[in-house]
């Protein structure tokens, strides 16, 4: 056996002197230096490489039949015969886009599309933004784009917020499986952070309804997460590429550590990817409003509950928390026409303190001794086969089998009490997607159609604990405590026609299936006067756009969609409170609601210096679940947690409605510094004129960008407007400690801006060394639902290494 192995080792590293590969150079057009990260594929997308630190590329596996082609974030889209690429002694010169906006987007049909053919309004993040600019967690990186409002409860979370809707109206996808599961709830969730975004290719946002290729749950928007892939030899020599950085912040001493690498062969890749963070009580800014500050805090000492006094008033004690991430993928490719990729993503959390709910007084005393989540567990195994080559019913074709582990648990206690209440909660999800592409000659037209269907297992089961005993007790779940069971079915079908040079028409259909079925096996803990929840839905839903492009300069999007979203779970039969003296109960009698779209969206550049966009929308939201007043058994108020609390419960409004403006600009001041900015405006109300929740305030960004020689420098403020009492929903007034008072001693959120700086240097073709400061004059400020402050002035060093 030995023997074999030697004769293997000494076979394989004689391939790699005998072969003798063809290295390219690609290189920037003006300042001649080359250019990493670089996709180099073939048109059908079947066999792709990047070029290395050094800007070089092994093409020798590419075929001489058909052009290769160039693609990067910040360069124009470029493809060459291996010919040309000889005759210009290999090298390959890309130019600068004029303006960095992604030629090419896959969220709206799941399938690469040009993105000046697309009606809807899609913002992307790519790889070298995620890189430059930090972010801590996925949600900070979704909040990067300046176009998506982030909500914190405590600092491990992160809830997005589109067009003013959230959580369980925005559909999370990765890897073309959805993420959102039966129990996301309508209050904020922070699952989005169990994403790494250290091992994310690109972002991608689309805003409004996208049930007609998403389904359920996309109604304001569609978050589209794209990891890393294996990458493939293309020649005979084995591709190996390899990265590591560690980073450190000062606002809540953060430390991580990455590290990642691939190797690949002609056939098979692997490719590995682990993330370590670890991060301290956050500290937040000074000046003005002090009704933020943490001016004590409870702690548990030999079983009995002390109040100390906080000798740093800005350090918000505890609030840290650390959280681990690993993806693998194995990736073989079978033929030219088949290629498996087997994944596994983890992410896994420390228990994370619900920082919201530990400054919570009651009879002016802190409420609460304890008030934490439980590790929150994600893993996602899934395996995708691509099978490319025409035939009658597809160019390509997409399958991904998918399952999906989710666990997450509550865990409080009141001060003074010996007793921890429990909530745990696992959810099992199983999904299979087919997605189908075909196009016709010149791809004048474009067909995508396919199928998904999607089932969720949940189990819920509660208990009380003694913290100093250990004696448990079974409780009352949060969700009923029998069998669970949330299923989806739907199948789809999209369609685009370049009716002319100037002219794209963009339609689509789904038809939605969707059941619901709960069974409480246990009822004597809160006597429901049923036993059974039972929600069955179908609906049809659709889109239509039309691109004009008058002409080269100029773009104009009109796009009308609706959307549909039946109860889940945690809609129709959730048992928490949401406020002190406040208690949700279900409501078995939901329906699902619709929302139907509207935007109109105007693009132009004028002399390749500025370009600007403006998209205005309109959503229209019928049987709007919204959580409202409530008779439990007759009762309008009930004992829960040991205290007389008002009912509510989610429940079908006559209507809401979400309207608002999107600005965007950009310009050239330069060949190297370029000035942009953004402005989101988004006003949301219920019946009887009722502020909706999740419509954020005013907020937007400017960045002022100086990018040349391996030294790129941001320069940028990140601002919002107020929130009025007057313009706050009844769930938010019903949280006073989260808000500074106005004048008339009513809760507000006042309006706030920060000034930022984020600097990074090539310091070889090995390595990076990149950092900044955020807030650096130090403000102080909540954004606007958030159970956390923001950081204060926050020092970022970061030092990145690449092979």
């Amino acid at each position: 056996m030995y023997r074999k192995t030697a004769f293997t080792l000494f076979f394989v590293f004689a391939v790699l002197i005998i072969a003798e590969p063809q290295t390219i150079t690609v290189i920037d057009s003006e300042s001649k230096s080359p250019i990493p990260d670089v996709i180099i594929h073939n048109q059908a997308k079947t066999n792709f490489i990047y070029s290395n630190r050094s800007g070089e590329a092994d093409i020798s596996g590419f075929s001489r039949d058909e052009p290769v082609c160039f693609q990067h974030f910040s360069y124009e889209r470029a493809c060459f015969t291996i010919n040309d690429i000889e005759d210009s002694d290999n090298k390959v010169i890309l130019r600068h886009k004029v303006f960095a906006i992604e030629e090419f987007v896959i969220s709206a049909n799941r399938w690469e599309q040009n993105r000046n053919e697309v009606p809807n309004k899609i913002s992307v993040v790519a790889e070298p933004v995620i890189k430059f600019q930090n972010p801590q967690t996925a949600a900070d990186l979704i909040g990067m784009s300046d176009e998506v409002f982030i909500q914190k409860s405590q600092m491990g979370g992160g809830s997005p917020m589109i067009r003013g809707f959230a959580t369980n109206r925005i559909l999370i996808v990765v890897d073309g499986v959805r993420m959102n599961n039966a129990i996301y709830r309508e209050g904020n969730i922070q699952n989005v952070i169990s994403l790494d975004p250290n091992s994310l290719e690109s972002t991608e946002i689309i805003f409004g309804p996208g049930a007609s290729v998403y389904g359920s749950d996309a109604l304001g928007g569609v978050m589209d997460f794209h990891t890393m892939k294996p990458v493939l030899s293309a020649g005979e020599k084995p591709v190996f590429r390899a990265g590591a950085f560690t980073r450190f912040s000062s606002a809540n001493k953060e430390k991580t550590g990455h590290l990642r690498f691939n190797i690949g062969g002609q056939r098979a890749a692997f490719l590995t990817s682990v993330t370590y963070t670890d991060y301290n009580d956050l500290r937040m800014g000074s000046g003005r409003y002090p009704e933020y500050e943490r001016p004590e805090y409870i702690k548990n000492i030999n079983g009995v509950d002390s109040i100390f006094s906080n000798s740093d008033p800005e350090l918000q004690v505890f609030s840290g928390y650390s959280q681990v991430n690993t993806m693998n993928k194995l990736r073989f490719r079978i033929s030219p026409g088949i290629d498996l990729t087997f994944s596994n993503h983890y992410s896994a959390l420390s228990d994370v303190p619900r920082y919201d709910r530990l400054i919570q007084y009651r009879s002016g005393m802190l409420r609460y001794g304890d008030w934490y989540y439980g590790p929150q567990v994600w893993m996602m195994n899934a395996i995708q086969a691509v099978f490319t080559g025409s035939n009658r019913l597809y160019d390509e074709l997409r399958i991904i089998a998918a399952m999906q582990n989710y666990k997450e648990s509550r865990h409080d206690r009141t001060r003074g009490s010996t007793t921890m209440n429990e909530q745990f909660e696992k959810v099992k999800i199983y999904s299979l997607n087919l997605d189908f592409e075909k196009k016709t000659p010149g791809e004048k037209t474009l067909l995508c159609y396919g199928a998904e269907i999607v089932t969720n297992d949940i189990h819920s089961v509660a208990q009380t604990r003694d913290i100093i005993t250990q004696a448990i007790v079974p409780a009352g779940s949060r969700y009923p405590n029998g069998e669970n069971k949330y299923r989806a079915a739907a199948a789809y079908g999209s369609y685009k026609n370049n009716l002319s040079e100037k002219i794209t028409l963009n339609t689509g259909i789904r038809f939605n299936y969707a059941d619901l079925n709960s069974i409480i096996a246990d009822n004597s803990y809160y006597n429901f006067p049923f036993d059974r929840i039972s929600i069955s839905n179908g609906a049809i839903t659709g889109s239509i756009g039309i691109v004009i492009r008058p002409d080269k300069n100029t773009q104009i999007n009109v796009n009308g969609s609706s959307g549909f979203r039946s109860p889940n779970l945690d809609d129709a039969g959730k048992v928490f409170d949401s406020a002190p003296g406040i208690v949700v109960v279900p409501n078995p009698n939901l329906k699902a609601e619709y929302a139907w779209n509207t935007e109109i969206g105007i693009s132009r550049t004028f002399s390749d210096i500025v370009h600007f966009e403006v998209t205005g929308f309109f959503t229209w939201l019928n049987n709007a679940m919204v959580r409202h007043d409530f008779l439990f058994n007759g009762q309008d108020s009930i004992i829960y947690g040991g205290e007389l609390s008002k009912v509510e419960a989610i429940v079908n409004a006559g209507h809401a409605k979400v309207y608002g403006l999107a600005l965007n600009a950009q310009v050239n001041i330069s060949e190297s510094i370029m000035l942009r900015s953004s402005v989101n405006i988004t006003e949301g109300k219920e019946d009887n004129d009722i502020p909706l929740r999740h419509a954020s305030p005013v907020f937007g960004a400017t960045h002022l960008v100086y990018d040349r020689m391996g030294i790129k420098a941001d320069l940028y403020a990140v601002y919002n407007g107020p929130k009025k009492f007057s313009r706050m929903a009844p769930s938010e007034t019903s949280k006073p400690y989260l808000y500074a008072t106005d004048s008339n001693g009513n809760p507000w959120s006042p309006g706030w801006y920060t000034i930022n700086l984020k600097i990074s240097y090539d310091f070889s073709k090995w390595g990076t060394v990149n950092g900044g400061i955020e807030n650096i004059l130090n403000y102080r400020y909540r954004p606007y639902s958030s159970g956390i402050v923001a950081p204060g002035r926050n020092v970022i060093i970061a030092l990145r290494l690449f092979i």
